[in-house]
């Protein structure tokens, strides 16, 4: 799969957006928007609604990526305007770090495919005997599923869990695909449970696409990242050879070969440990692979 990419990417590499985290954010930005003025502007005129598509409403295809924020009323509006801020700092941070490590066409390619995995989703649900009309979920969770991937690359950095607890990201991205297995059985239930006892359609649809469209989310990750991931790195074989020469390395030397910039950690600290160096800094720095897309770049100044 892997090879199957990088021969997309000789060929369309050329049309890959760059920096597309900044035009996500627009629209998550614009659905915060609608939200704010009147969110029944887009479940009746911009939604996935498949019956609407087939009668020729075909713009809901892209504008279902618009969905609204959920903002509350009164008091809680500041805190929400609060959650909102916090949540378009985290996106770019996972975006940016995301096309670093992966590539402008890798990481538009993940993000393309879940798009194209909630139209099927929607229309499977459509043809389905169910009859489900209206995908709900929009494009939320393909946004959250952002992080389990950036937990990939950076599961040691600590995030300030409610601006206070330091928590490793590796933890908090087991806890969230825990609750969002959770709300998989609890939405599945609830659109069943709407169904058997007759509640409107419009139930049933919005718990069902829920639980839809977080499987499609994590689908989304776990096919990019395991058709992607470098298995000969974990390889018995390779990992033999790479601990063979780190010790052949420190009988010669007795000094170390790789510095990490930020942290100081060296091959002698963990022999799993990855360097390299980083070509947007100005001089000869390297790093770690924990600090390889989260450093500050060094510039020089004349």
């Amino acid at each position: 799969m892997d090879k199957f990419i990088n021969k997309l990417e000789r060929k369309f590499g050329k049309y890959a957006i760059p920096d597309l985290i900044k035009y996500v954010i627009v629209l998550y930005c614009a659905g915060a928007a609608i939200g704010m003025l009147n969110p029944g502007i887009y479940y009746s005129y911009l939604c996935l609604d498949m019956r609407a598509v087939f009668h020729g409403q075909v713009w809901r295809l892209f504008t279902f990526l618009i969905e609204p924020y959920g903002f509350s009323r009164g008091l809680g509006m500041l805190l929400s305007i609060l959650f909102f801020a916090i949540q378009v700092h985290l996106f770019f941070l996972f975006g940016r770090s995301l096309e670093q490590a992966w590539g402008t066409f890798r990481f538009n390619l993940y993000f393309f495919f879940g798009y194209i995995l909630n139209i099927l989703a929607a229309l499977i649900l459509y043809l389905s005997p169910m009859h489900l009309e209206v995908y709900y979920s929009g494009f939320q969770y393909i946004y959250w599923s952002m992080f389990f991937a950036f937990a990939v690359i950076n599961g040691d950095m600590q995030f300030l869990l409610y601006f206070v607890i330091p928590v490793k990201v590796k933890w908090l991205a087991i806890l969230d695909g825990i609750y969002m297995i959770y709300q998989v059985a609890s939405n599945l239930a609830r659109g069943i449970q709407a169904l058997v006892f007759g509640y409107p359609s419009e139930y049933a649809a919005l718990y069902i696409s829920s639980a839809v469209a977080i499987v499609v989310a994590l689908a989304n990750f776990l096919v990019f990242f395991f058709s992607t991931r470098n298995y000969k790195r974990i390889s018995p074989k390779d990992i033999h050879r790479r601990r063979d020469f780190r010790k052949k390395t420190q009988q010669n030397t007795g000094m170390p070969r790789h510095r990490c910039a930020v942290c100081g950690r060296t091959e002698f600290d963990n022999e799993n440990l990855d360097f390299r160096f980083c070509s947007k800094c100005e001089g000869n720095f390297e790093y770690c692979s924990d600090h390889l897309f989260t450093h500050q770049h060094v510039k020089k100044f004349m």
